[in-house]
């Protein structure tokens, strides 16, 4: 196995701070639809998870078209209230500066829609930074089935051993850590306690030195 270390990043919680944004869509979608929205709904059947698979597990089977309105009107509810808000988390761009001056390969790996996906990285500035981009048409299996880690761990030519996934959502997790990646958590959702199973935990990128943490996390 070659010595080259990669980053994979999930986009929502990670990229941007965006979840709160998404509860207040989710809220206003499922209640327009005549549904309520608990917090162990929002962790445990919709966080980090496809809008065909949390819409389906959320209101039954739906026929396709459907299943497609019904998920670009929760999304467009989201990009209306967060647009005038997002940024990247803090450090970001300053942490991806250096993982290119490194020559250290990036992907992101996340559960949202290709509207997102450009939303979010042409608002941000941060498209120019990731050649490996997945989003939820890559995969069949939503997190926390592993499917997406190990398609964007090919996609880099690597070994999941050998990638970083840094992830906020604890379906992530799972996810990352069943590809057999290393894992830091990101605490934009979850507490330090929550992502006790990661391998490491932040709170932002503010001052960290992806060579330093590559240390830590293999050993060399």
């Amino acid at each position: 196995m070659s010595e080259t270390r990669a980053f994979i990043f999930d986009m929502d919680g990670v990229i941007v701070h965006s979840n709160p944004y998404h509860k207040i869509a989710l809220q206003k979608f499922v209640s327009a639809h005549g549904r309520d929205l608990t917090e162990h709904e929002l962790i445990e059947r919709i966080y980090g998870r496809t809008n065909k698979e949390w819409l389906t597990n959320f209101f039954g089977k739906l026929p396709p078209e459907k299943l497609q309105r019904y998920a670009e009107e929760k999304e467009v509810i989201y990009r209306d209230i967060f647009r005038k808000d997002i940024r990247p988390v803090e450090g970001l761009v300053e942490f991806l500066e250096l993982l290119d001056k490194e020559g250290i390969p990036r992907a992101i790996a996340t559960s949202a829609p290709p509207s997102n996906v450009d939303f979010t990285l042409d608002n941000t500035g941060t498209r120019r930074y990731f050649k490996t981009i997945l989003d939820e048409t890559f995969v069949s299996n939503s997190k926390p089935h592993p499917e997406i880690y190990l398609k964007a761990a090919a996609a880099l030519q690597l070994a999941p051993p050998q990638c970083v996934v840094i992830e906020d959502s604890l379906s992530g997790v799972k996810a990352a850590k069943s590809a057999g990646c290393k894992v830091i958590g990101i605490t934009t959702t979850h507490s330090p306690e929550e992502l006790r199973e990661t391998d490491h935990v932040i709170n932002d990128f503010k001052d960290l030195d992806p060579m330093e943490l590559l240390k830590e996390l293999f050993g060399r």
